[in-house]
């Protein structure tokens, strides 16, 4: 069910219950749900998908991960949609050649054109029954217009606490990469390489000689 924009949070109007404040102008543009464009992707981990060590390739769950949050982010804006960043790619634990891998992903976020994708990835062991989760990562996506310009995407209809949380959440990782830019710039621009060649010594590099010349 689509909703009109404003519409982010559906009050339930229930006795005695506290509701979300419901807004609703009459602007045209609709808002969509987390569930209308809530995606699972399962694909069966052959040996042309393995590595020298028997085991899955990160770039072949990275190119699933990328494919899943483009038909969710697709499907919400109703646009052709561009990855333009991947945040928290951790691979918790190795995926083996014959496990069944689930991706599941859905809009965490919405901005004005940008969609925040989240995306579970599960490997389930078919003799075993065992699942265990493997990746957790947020992609960044753009909707593109006919054109290739940046077009606005449909409000997100938050439905459930956990919509409300993962909305928040990614939020705050918003905010918190922004900062951390902010200051690992700062911090770039200040550093100058003779006067922090100390902090080389605990670590596992060493300077050409021709180099530490150059910045003796």
């Amino acid at each position: 069910m689509l909703y009109p924009i404003g519409c982010l949070v559906h009050k339930q109007k229930k006795q005695g219950a506290a509701g979300f404040t419901h807004f609703c102008s009459m602007n045209t543009v609709v808002a969509r749900p987390v569930s209308y464009s809530r995606t699972t992707l399962t694909e069966l981990m052959i040996p042309a998908y393995a590595n020298f060590g028997g085991k899955i390739h990160g770039g072949t769950l990275l190119s699933l991960m990328d494919k899943v949050a483009y038909a969710c982010a697709a499907k919400h804006a109703g646009e052709y949609c561009v990855t333009v960043s991947v945040d928290g790619v951790n691979f918790r634990q190795p995926v083996d050649v014959g496990e069944l891998v689930s991706l599941m992903a859905s809009v965490n976020y919405v901005g004005r054109t940008s969609l925040v994708i989240g995306i579970k990835v599960i490997a389930e062991n078919v003799k075993t029954g065992v699942v265990k989760h493997t990746n957790t990562s947020y992609f960044t996506m753009v909707a593109k217009d006919e054109t290739g310009k940046p077009t606005e995407v449909p409000p997100l209809l938050l439905e459930t606490p956990d919509d409300v949380r993962r909305f928040l959440e990614a939020m705050k990782r918003k905010e918190l990469r922004a900062t951390y830019s902010e200051h690992f710039d700062n911090a770039r621009t200040r550093m100058l390489l003779a006067e922090n060649l100390s902090q080389l010594t605990t670590e596992r590099c060493t300077l050409s000689e021709a180099l530490a010349n150059e910045l003796s």
